[in-house]
Formats: structure tokens, C-alpha cells, sequence
């Protein structure tokens, strides 16, 4: 039989459970508004993974955490969706942005306004003041925090 785990460990599984428990109360979510839950990252990536309400494919690639030519499989089923489109960069030709459309933008704010209940049961499941510490570990509050 195994010994106690580290608290470091019941922190990552309690972590671990939040973020799975938020994934699938937001994939639910979006299913019910008619778009797959890799759609709906798609759209998240478009217009927050790189701050600028835009994105390449690449961008959108690591933002969804696959290869180059599933981004594009996806982003060209979003085009006839009519939920995004794809414009030459101009400045770099080789490369494109996609941008939410209207339709886009309108599914993204619906998902978002059902989100907020999920967003705040995620901080308060990860609030990191009441984690446990191991006493051998250092204490890495922001107030003690070194920068």
C-alpha cells in the first residue's frame, strides 16, 4: 500500500478535477448552441489567443494544441459555418488571418454569458490561499513571492 501523498500531489488532482470539471460543463454548453467544443476553442483562439481579435493558422495550431492541417480542416469548416473568415495577411502573403464574423461573434458572446457561473467555481476551486502546502516547500503567495 501506498504512503500519504504530498499535498503538492492533492493539489495537482484537485486541480486536475477543476479544469476537467469546467471542460465539460463548457463543452456542454456548447453543444447546446450548436457548435462541437473544438469549435468553440476555435472561436475562443480567434479572438483571445493572441490579443489582437485575430489569428494565423499556426496561431490557432497552438492555441488548440494541434497539427497545422487539423487547424485548417477546422477553420474551413468555420468558413462555411460562416462563423469566421480567412483574409490574406498584408504583410505577409504566405499567411492568413481569421477573424469572427458577425455569426461568430454572437455564438462566442452567448457561450461567454453562460461561462461566467463555471469561471467563478473555477477561481474559488483554485484559489491558491487555501491549497495546502507541504511544510518543507516554500510559500509562493504573491505576497512572498520573489520577482
Amino acid at each position: 500500500m501506498a504512503g500519504p501523498l504530498s499535498a503538492e500531489t492533492r493539489n495537482l488532482a484537485r486541480f486536475r478535477y477543476a479544469v476537467r470539471k469546467m471542460c465539460s460543463a463548457t463543452d456542454a454548453e456548447a453543444r447546446r448552441v450548436g457548435l462541437t467544443p473544438q469549435q468553440h476553442q476555435l472561436l475562443l483562439g480567434v479572438v483571445g489567443f493572441t490579443g489582437r481579435g485575430l489569428a494565423t493558422i499556426s496561431d490557432l495550431a497552438e492555441c488548440l494544441q494541434v497539427r497545422h492541417h487539423s487547424a485548417i480542416g477546422l477553420v474551413n469548416r468555420a468558413v462555411e459555418a460562416g462563423w469566421v473568415r480567412r483574409e490574406p495577411n498584408p504583410e505577409n502573403r504566405r499567411q492568413v488571418h481569421v477573424t469572427l464574423t458577425a455569426d461568430g461573434l454572437r455564438k462566442l458572446r452567448q457561450l461567454t454569458e453562460l461561462h461566467r457561473k463555471e469561471l467563478g467555481g473555477l477561481r474559488r476551486s483554485l484559489d491558491i490561499f487555501k491549497l495546502e502546502r507541504d511544510a518543507g516547500t516554500k510559500d509562493m503567495s504573491p505576497k512572498r513571492r520573489r520577482r
